[in-house]
């Protein structure tokens, strides 16, 4: 005969065993509708951790107050003009019209610093100025350091680039002697660095720094990566297509594969003038050595090779003109890539496979339309990503730039106060 124990012990696991059946059940039953969505109705997901996690409050920022030789006034023909765009305040310069090309696509330090002079309405804000530099979780050093170097002389050995040269160690003897600078040595420091040749004379000096690029074709390992730094879009130079709302925009866009570019590039970009040759003449291909960019709107496919560096202004191109981006590169780096993830609206080839002739295009030509008209309508999605403005807005390009510089804080942070610790040199 069971004993009193026996019996409660024999209860109990029962008991156990229906509490798992029940877990288990419900989730099953959970789950079961997930897998039933249809996945022609799921788009990109930005922020995936969302649902999950409370929204972070906004990042404090003490932005260095420095004089405007040093960012505004080298803005010279913005003083013709009101309040930035698509703002109505008249304390910040915008961004002049006449300072197109390479000038635009490079100013990000420009929105950047635009981002902190005001509160962003409805709590889009992922960064916010603060006055108390000891209330500060990092610091914006305001230094138009792209525009500098194009402004200040035409070329790498224009005498006039000792302009530049001047303001980076007027910069640097303004940092040396700050406390916050010295504290951290620089870690917490955010410089905008975003034209590969930007902060040329004295980029050692701040290889600890976080700072904002455009992709890592000029920096040693030393100096940039992407445990510290970011990696920011260009400031696309086409105008957004606002209204692509054809009821059948695969038949709308002829045009199969576009490019309008220089061919003649150094280093990877060398591969433009191979697949000039490879691509002009095909049917259905535009390929033409020109700076317009026209011929997105009506083109599937957009052609982004390499430049003198792994990336170019032409991929924020296509994606706001909603043309699928065709990536060939070996070494880009691409911004925001934890939160959004490209392949679900660009296509990636590697030189090698670009070089072999007609597989690109057979790939191409091959796609069947509903997974064109898929991932064209997913690029249409996080088009909006890529905007910059002033304000700013919710999830824009600025906004996300600073979520980024968010994200390194922890390890900015780790390696503060690892240093404030260590007798001996750092192992790691």
């Amino acid at each position: 005969m069971a004993t009193a124990p026996g019996i409660r012990t024999v209860a109990a696991v029962f008991g156990l065993l229906l509490l798992a059946f029940a877990l288990s059940s419900t989730v099953i039953y959970l789950a079961s509708p997930a897998r039933a969505a249809s996945p022609s109705s799921i788009l990109l997901n930005l922020r995936p951790f969302a649902a999950r996690c409370p929204p972070a409050p906004p990042l404090r920022v003490f932005m260095y107050d420095l004089p405007p030789r040093f960012h505004v006034a080298m803005m010279a023909s913005s003083r013709n003009g009101g309040g930035a765009e698509g703002g109505n305040s008249t304390a910040f310069p915008a961004w002049p019209p006449s300072a197109g090309g390479i000038r635009r696509q490079h100013s990000v330090e420009y929105w950047m610093m635009a981002s902190l002079q005001q509160q962003q309405p409805g709590g889009a804000a992922e960064a916010v100025r603060v006055r108390d530099p000891d209330a500060a979780e990092a610091f914006f050093v305001p230094f138009f350091s792209s525009l500098s170097f194009n402004v200040h002389g035409r070329n790498m050995t224009d005498p006039d680039t000792e302009a530049d040269r001047l303001l980076q160690v007027e910069l640097m003897d303004i940092l040396w002697k700050s406390k916050y600078w010295q504290r951290s040595a620089g870690r917490d420091h955010v410089i905008p660095m975003h034209h590969p040749n930007a902060f040329r004379f004295l980029r050692d000096m701040v290889n600890a720094s976080v700072l904002i690029v455009s992709d890592f074709g000029r920096y040693t390992k030393e100096l940039a990566s992407l445990r510290k730094d970011v990696v920011a879009p260009y400031v696309h130079v086409v105008d957004s297509f606002l209204n692509d709302d054809e009821s059948d925009p695969f038949e709308a866009r002829p045009t199969l594969l576009f490019f309008r570019g220089r061919t003649v590039r150094k280093d990877e970009g060398k591969i433009r003038g191979k697949l000039a040759k490879l691509l002009k003449g095909k049917d259905g291909v535009r390929f033409e050595n020109s700076l317009a960019t026209d011929g997105m709107r009506s083109s599937k496919f957009c052609l982004h090779p390499a430049g003198d560096t792994p990336s170019s202004c032409r991929l924020f191109d296509a994606i706001v003109s909603h043309c699928i981006p065709v990536i060939i590169s070996s070494r880009i780096e691409l911004p925001f890539e934890d939160e959004i993830d490209y392949s679900e609206f660009s296509l990636f080839f590697s030189v090698e496979e670009a070089l072999e002739p007609d597989y690109l295009l057979n790939q191409l030509r091959q796609m069947p339309k509903e997974k064109w008209v898929e991932m064209w309508s997913k690029l249409k999605n996080v088009s909006s990503h890529y905007e910059f403005q002033y304000p700013p807005r919710k999830d824009d390009a600025v906004n996300l730039i600073w979520r980024q510089v968010r994200h390194k804080i922890p390890a900015v942070n780790l390696a503060i106060h690892r240093s404030r610790r260590l007798k001996v040199p750092d192992w790691w």
